[in-house]
Parts: C-alpha cells; sequence; structure tokens
C-alpha cells in the first residue's frame, strides 16, 4: 500500500493532533513504526490513545509490541483505533466497538461556504448564525464547553475551563477552532488540524437545542474553506455525522474498528 495514500495522510493526521495534545498537557508518548501512543493523564480514569497508522503484516507481533506498552504504562484504560481490521485485543480484556469510516475530502472549494470571517448563514431557527474562527482563550473556552457538551464527552462532565483542552492548544501549529452561534448564542463548533499535508477535522458538536438545524454544517463549511482548503480534509465519522460528511464531499477510504477497555484486565 502506498505510505502516502489517503487513509495514511488520515492516520498520520489523527497521530499527529494527539501528539500536539500530548504537548501541551505533558503528556508521555511513544511512536513506533506504524503505531502512535499517548498517555493521556489528567485523571485516572483517562483512557490511553493508541492509533495503528500503517498495515501490519501479522497482527500477533503488533499485539505484543501492545501488550508491552500497556504493562510499561500501567494502563488501566485505553483506545485503540485500527483502520486495518486485524487486531483481536479481547485477550486484553478490551470490548470491540462499532467499526466507523474513515473519510478524506479531496482539495477543492466547498459548495455555499463563505470567503469572508464570519461567515453569516441566514436565519437557522429564528435568529442568524455565524461561524467564525476562535482566536483567544474566552472563545476556546467557549469550544471546550461546546465539546464537552454537545459531543459530548461524559469524562470532562461537568466542565472545567482548561480541563479537557487547555488554551495553550491555540499555539501548537496547525490547531484551529471555529465557533457557530445564533443570534450570539453558542451553537456548535469543531476543531480542525492541519499537519502541512491534510487537515483533520475533529470533534464536530451541536448543542442539544440546536440539533437539527442546519449548525453543524454551516460550522464544517466554515472551516473546510478557510482550514486549508488547497489540502485532503480527514476525519473519522459517527453514524449520525456520516451522511453529513458524504454531502460535503467526504468519501470513505476505510473503516476503523476500535478497541476499548475500561478496566484494568483481570
Amino acid at each position: 500500500m502506498n505510505s502516502d495514500s489517503r487513509l495514511e495522510r488520515a492516520n498520520d493526521n489523527a497521530a499527529a493532533f494527539w501528539l500536539a495534545q500530548a504537548r501541551v498537557h505533558g503528556w508521555r508518548s511513544r511512536v513506533l513504526p506504524g503505531l502512535t501512543a499517548v498517555r493521556c493523564a489528567r485523571t485516572p480514569d483517562d483512557a490511553h490513545r493508541i492509533l495503528v497508522t500503517r498495515p501490519y503484516a501479522e497482527h500477533g507481533s503488533l499485539e505484543e509490541e501492545l501488550a508491552d506498552l500497556l504493562s510499561a504504562w500501567k494502563t488501566m484504560h485505553f483506545t485503540v483505533e485500527d483502520p486495518y481490521g486485524g487486531l483481536d485485543l479481547s485477550r486484553f480484556g478490551a470490548t470491540r466497538m462499532p467499526e466507523m469510516p474513515v473519510m478524506v475530502r479531496d482539495p477543492g472549494p466547498v459548495e455555499g461556504a463563505t470567503t469572508v470571517l464570519p461567515a453569516v448563514y441566514g436565519a437557522h431557527g429564528g435568529g442568524s448564525l455565524t461561524v467564525d474562527e476562535v482566536q483567544d482563550g474566552d472563545g476556546f473556552a467557549l469550544v471546550e464547553r461546546a465539546i464537552v457538551e454537545g459531543f459530548p464527552l461524559p469524562a470532562r462532565r461537568p466542565w472545567v475551563r482548561g480541563e479537557a483542552l487547555p488554551e495553550q492548544l491555540l499555539g501548537e501549529p496547525g490547531w484551529r477552532a471555529w465557533l457557530g452561534r445564533v443570534d450570539g448564542a453558542v451553537a456548535g463548533t469543531c476543531l480542525t488540524y492541519d499537519d502541512g499535508r491534510a487537515t483533520g477535522v475533529y470533534w464536530v458538536a451541536t448543542l442539544p437545542d440546536w440539533r437539527g438545524r442546519g449548525v453543524a454544517k454551516a460550522v464544517l463549511r466554515t472551516a473546510l474553506a478557510h482550514a486549508h482548503p488547497d489540502r485532503p480534509a480527514t476525519l473519522v465519522a459517527t453514524t449520525l455525522g456520516e451522511p453529513l460528511y458524504r454531502k460535503l464531499g467526504f468519501v470513505e477510504q476505510a473503516r476503523t474498528r476500535w478497541w476499548s477497555r475500561a478496566s484494568a484486565e483481570g
């Protein structure tokens, strides 16, 4: 498989996205050939994040590498993303989660997006929807809260400013945040991360009161139009989000298999 394929670009972007968080939080990380791991350590309940980034000829050796890593880090909880689908982590006490599509959108104009910021999309639910890029800590706190409450991130609730996403992330090269408001009230958000080869889209969230009103579509249109539209855009789609992403030009490259362990083995 071409190491510069769309799938590998998506994998590399996701790995870089988590490594950026590791730098800001001060978490340990490990990058091996075809594998990136981040030891998330905000609380003992945090799941360490492990991403398989390249195809593997034999799953047994990769599973042994994972076993060594989990032992060295004394990992209790983890999430492993395997876009190649060959691992069986049940022996580690992990549960196989539903597969999700890894999707890529080729560079190109975004239909319906505005060329200036803030982007204005007219009436939505009786109000005017605007989308802008967040530039400061107070704005980023609004983004963080919308992700915690709208994505949602149950482990980070109730929301505490800076606990999930410290504002220092805005200083990480390639890291950008987008916020949608209806008549000034926060309605939805997403993050993008550009690694120089692709722009990843992460944590697309709409607050419950605004779901089904086109908020996520407007936020995504704006982000795609202004966050390096000359590069491929990548994401992993949830079931709810997949139809929207397809309408915006994203195409499935593979289905990633996630494994999750919520407690220590045995």
